[in-house]
């Protein structure tokens, strides 16, 4: 499926979206948020979502300049861009059923900083970096950054990376938990797409049901994120895979997950 801002493929069982504007560091204008999400409602049989940038950047954030596809200029349009095209995106991206990889090459910035940090798993290369720019223009973060950082690295970092809208590299970001990990810039793509294809090989119906009871317990109370996993469970074991999971244990080999 083509489109205009970013180029997504399914292969091997992972789907892999490439945001393409590498001439402008790959800065989003609201159409790029919408081709992400047409292409979260395509992914057929794919067991795990790989994102990355084209070029020398991951995401610069959200495009700003005129003929952008959609002014995100002035308050009551950046409301409109954020309310119609990036927050929809973003929420689609947190309730799919199989595991997000993001593989952050290059600067991470504003929006495009929340894209990469909403995975299961961030990769950085090296000379990666994430910043919360939106103090340095007068802005406030967006994109879901007041809500994720807090619990990614806790409130005085989450602070400090939107008061001081300073950036944090690759191996800061490693160190204060923020990313998965932070290798090589020339091994960022294969730790990247073996990662993919290590949990688009596993229980996929489990492993969706860990990404979405994981966001459900950061809202719930003790009691119901219990019952949640309950729930969860019993779907998890009515999965062909957990039947399979548990003819290999006592069979004393490797599972092999199908996905179902």
């Amino acid at each position: 499926m083509a489109y205009e801002t970013i180029k997504f493929e399914v292969s091997d069982n992972i789907a892999t979206i490439t945001l393409n504007r590498p001439e402008r560091l790959n800065a989003m204008p609201p159409q790029m948020a919408d081709d992400i999400s047409d292409a979260l409602d395509h992914l057929g049989d794919a067991r795990a979502l790989l994102i990355t940038g084209e070029g020398r950047a991951f995401c610069s954030g959200a495009d700003l300049a005129a003929g952008a596809g959609g002014d995100v200029t002035g308050g009551q349009n950046a409301y409109k861009a954020l309310t119609r095209s990036y927050n929809p995106t973003m929420v689609k991206l947190s309730k799919l059923p199989i595991p997000v990889v993001t593989a952050v090459n290059g600067p991470a910035a504003g929006v495009g900083c929340s894209l990469a940090l909403a995975s299961d798993f961030a990769i950085a290369g090296k000379s990666a970096y994430f910043l919360q720019a939106f103090v340095n223009i007068g802005l406030v973060p967006d994109g879901g950054a007041s809500w994720m950082l807090a619990r990614l690295v806790g409130k005085a970092r989450a602070t400090e990376m939107m008061l001081l809208g300073e950036k944090i590299g690759g191996d800061k970001a490693a160190d204060w938990g923020l990313i998965y990990k932070c290798v090589e810039d020339d091994a960022l793509m294969s730790e990247a797409t073996a990662l993919a294809q290590k949990l688009a090989n596993g229980p996929t119906v489990a492993i969706g049901l860990m990404r979405q009871g994981l966001a459900a317990a950061l809202e719930s109370d003790y009691a119901t994120a219990l019952r949640i996993e309950a729930e969860n469970q019993r779907v998890a074991g009515d999965s062909s895979d957990a039947r399979e999971g548990a003819i290999s244990f006592l069979q004393k080999r490797k599972a092999q997950f199908k996905g179902q």
